[in-house]
């Protein structure tokens, strides 16, 4: 009994399901990409934008120590840059002090923050204002995100570089040496021109991404109100690796992805106490109230927020 309890606790410490997925993701990316001349542009598309999208969300996997225990391993998993314009290493960083935030939504403590603050918003003109409001709406995150995002990382990136930031230099050394052997693939050995992977791959998944994202923190008066529930369907908590059940894994970051649904199953109750009813049944709901309607100025505020 007792060496048969030990075999499997050395089993399910394996995180076999992580394993199949990275099997999985990178194995569908690689197949996609190398047929991706001879693919109909209705099968590219969503099949891109998913992996592309999926990869993003197993790189969050990797960062919070998963599938094993050495941190160097699942960081050499998780290095690859499919979506090409984000580093590992600084989405590690930025995911990491994210968690450590006190006041989630903050743009001054808070990287992960699509609010600014009321002197920074009243310093912009009408039409920064219009864009960014309209940012705020589900179909604005979905076209306008994939590119203001980028390029407002981009922008902050080349700003530290100018400034001599010898550690940011040598990560998108590493990255831009990255970036070429996976665009020796893409282009060189699959023949996908770079801006059908830009149209088919990162763009789409990077709007499938921030569809995730577009709700998922707010500011309010009680930290503990600011993430969010969607609850979603099986094939959006496969897509997100159940990180739309976001008050579950910020109060428990080292939770494996597919223990998440089981955690709050378990404690339903006090999850919608906790977070002050912050829940959405699913993303078709999302659309039905905000899709053209901003769900809020992109404002940092907590007096009188209202979901």
């Amino acid at each position: 009994m007792r060496i048969g309890t030990g075999i499997a606790m050395k089993l399910s410490a394996v995180e076999w399901p992580t394993w199949l997925l990275i099997a999985v993701i990178y194995g569908s990316w690689s197949v996609l990409t190398y047929s991706g001349m001879e693919l109909p542009w209705w099968i590219l598309l969503p099949a891109g934008a998913f992996v592309t999208c999926w990869h993003g969300h197993l790189q969050h996997e990797l960062i919070h120590g998963h599938p094993t225990r050495n941190q160097k391993v699942n960081d050499i998993i998780a290095f690859p840059p499919l979506s090409l314009w984000l580093p590992y290493p600084i989405y590690k960083e930025q995911h990491l002090a994210h968690h450590r935030s006190r006041t989630l939504a903050d743009p001054l403590d808070d990287p992960e923050s699509y609010y600014l603050h009321p002197d920074r918003w009243a310093s912009l003109s009408g039409f920064a204002k219009a864009i960014l409001t309209a940012n705020n709406t589900l179909l604005g995150r979905w076209l306008l995100g994939p590119v203001l995002v980028p390029l407002g990382f981009l922008k902050s990136e080349l700003r530290l570089l100018l400034q001599g930031d010898r550690h940011r230099m040598r990560i998108w050394l590493g990255h831009l040496m990255s970036l070429a052997v996976i665009l020796t693939w893409i282009v060189g050995v699959c023949g996908l021109p770079v801006w059908t992977y830009l149209a088919f791959f990162v763009l789409p998944g990077t709007s499938l991404l921030l569809m995730r994202s577009f709700l998922e923190h707010r500011p309010g008066r009680k930290q503990k109100e600011r993430t969010a529930i969607v609850e979603g369907s099986w094939l959006t908590r496969l897509l997100y690796l159940n990180n739309n059940l976001h008050v579950v894994h910020h109060t428990q970051p080292k939770l494996a992805w597919y223990r998440i649904p089981a955690a709050y199953e378990r404690n339903k109750d006090a999850i919608r106490r906790r977070n002050g009813g912050y829940i959405f049944k699913g993303y078709a709901e999302i659309a039905h109230r905000y899709l053209l309607t901003p769900k809020d100025l992109p404002v940092y505020a907590t007096q009188g927020y209202r979901k």
